[in-house]
């Protein structure tokens, strides 16, 4: 039986402890006993680029933002899907999880942050929405196990009134907030109506095979 190994540590700015393992190919990244993200469990994380992009298909020269970096799943589905003129904005706050991608796991990044179309800006997701309005085509949330601060609780500022509003002026008309979650949260869903947004809520299986546990992406557009 191979022992899980770990590779590395790091601390979420005002929030909880990551850790890094590798079980035999499979790479993990752990938080107490939350299995936050795995090489195993990627279906939900592409899906999250796939099907932002089919929502803005039209779009001449998308510009997109995704919170934070992670594995990097969504951000290589949206490279795939995305054309030569697009623009994708990285906002990751956590420097050890850029480390880990160009170093044990710089076989999985392949190459995408290095992609010409990519812009890396350490620092606080919400930050940048707060800062660029009316600048994207698609916001892509995945920080959290869902819409609360779980991995640090300034993320709850994302889901709530404010940071709704502010991701709303952030896009473009036409444009959509894409948020990630391990399950189902009615409250957000209704926070997403009151905040001016039409709701599509989708369920979509953790594995890329179709299989594992059912995953929620809210996909919200302005009124």
């Amino acid at each position: 039986m191979i022992a899980r190994e770990l590779l590395g540590t790091a601390q979420v700015p005002g929030g909880e402890e990551l850790k890094l393992f590798r079980h035999d190919r499979d790479f993990m990244i752990v938080m107490g006993h939350n299995e936050l993200m795995s090489t195993r469990r990627s279906g939900s994380e592409i899906a999250l680029a796939t099907q932002s992009h089919q929502r803005i298909a039209g779009v001449k020269r998308p510009r997109i933002l995704i919170g934070g970096y992670g594995m990097g799943f969504t951000l290589r589905a949206a490279l795939e899907v995305l054309g030569p003129d697009a623009e994708v904005t990285v906002a990751e706050l956590v420097p050890e999880i850029i480390a880990w991608a160009r170093g044990p796991m710089a076989d999985l990044m392949s190459g995408c942050l290095d992609d010409p179309r990519v812009t890396l800006l350490m620092g606080d997701v919400g930050d940048v929405i707060e800062a660029r309005p009316g600048d994207f085509d698609a916001i892509l949330l995945d920080v959290d196990n869902g819409p609360d601060g779980l991995v640090r609780e300034d993320n709850n500022r994302l889901y709530s009134k404010r940071g709704l509003a502010a991701a709303k002026a952030a896009l473009r008309p036409g444009g959509v907030l894409a948020v990630w979650s391990a399950g189902k949260d009615p409250a957000f869903t209704a926070r997403l109506k009151k905040a001016g947004f039409v709701v599509d809520e989708v369920g979509v299986r953790a594995r890329s095979n179709g299989k594992g546990p059912m995953h929620v992406i809210w996909f919200a557009t302005p009124a």
